[in-house]
């Protein structure tokens, strides 16, 4: 029986079987990987709408919002300062209870509300310059946290300060109150609601030689002057004479944690 009809070849010049093409992964993948491309770049294009991302001005960055916000606040502290003033001349006006103004005026000033007038010393932290080396032998090269105040070096001062028998201490151009934080973000000082950016100053009424004599006993600002000698972190302990420190501006309003039900 003849299997001419039925065979692979049938119908060709007897050379032999038809080769059928092979199916082949790497064109399918091939034709993904473009079709995945060109689905980026639409969805790109499709974001952008034809803008330059990178150069966009119209993206508010989040440190343009806050020196924002840090100046709204200073203004509202002004605000806030000019009204109370306006609220004591009007108490005094009234001719009220003698003995409870003259309470009054003692708890002002024991809350820092008041100016504070009395011999000064100024401290000032400021950064290292960035290409700073090691300037002793035996340290290893400065690594970018060594060169930057840190929240502790802020807080180291104004403590020792504290314990040297500070009267008053003002940071930047704020008086500092029983309430008050000093926090940093990054290599920059937010102190109730307003931001600064080195060098730090922070000034005490005082004794100075109590002061500065707290300062050089602090074991924290001894770590930090070895930084000081080593990286160059700036140091600058000053006699200002006398100084008069600005009264707290802000609110008084006290914000405390509730427990959950």
């Amino acid at each position: 029986m003849s299997n001419s009809a039925d065979s692979p070849g049938s119908g060709s010049t007897g050379s032999g079987p038809v080769r059928r093409p092979r199916f082949r992964p790497v064109r399918i993948l091939t034709a993904a990987v473009f079709a995945l491309a060109g689905l980026i770049f639409f969805t790109s294009f499709d974001t952008a709408k034809g803008t330059d991302i990178r150069t966009d001005d119209s993206m508010l960055k989040l440190s343009d919002l806050i020196h924002d916000r840090s100046r709204k606040n200073k203004d509202l502290d002004e605000s806030n300062a000019a009204l109370r003033r306006g609220l004591e001349s009007l108490a005094r006006s009234d001719g009220g209870d003698q003995a409870q103004e003259r309470r009054l005026a003692a708890l002002e000033k024991d809350a820092g509300t008041d100016p504070l007038t009395g011999s000064a010393v100024t401290v000032t932290l400021n950064d290292a310059p960035p290409d700073a080396t090691a300037k002793l032998p035996g340290y290893p090269p400065p690594q970018p946290d060594y060169l930057v105040i840190h929240q502790q070096d802020l807080q180291a001062v104004v403590n020792a300060l504290w314990q040297g028998g500070a009267r008053g201490i003002k940071v930047m151009d704020q008086r500092l109150i029983s309430t008050s934080a000093v926090r940093c973000v990054g290599n920059t000082l937010i102190l109730q609601g307003r931001v600064y950016s080195p060098p730090y100053k922070i000034t005490a009424v005082g004794d100075p030689g109590r002061l500065k004599q707290a300062l050089a006993d602090s074991k924290a600002i001894q770590t930090y002057m070895v930084y000081v000698n080593v990286y160059g972190l700036g140091w600058n302990v000053t006699d200002d004479g006398t100084k008069t420190l600005p009264g707290y501006t802000g609110t008084l309003d006290l914000h405390y944690a509730t427990p959950a039900a």
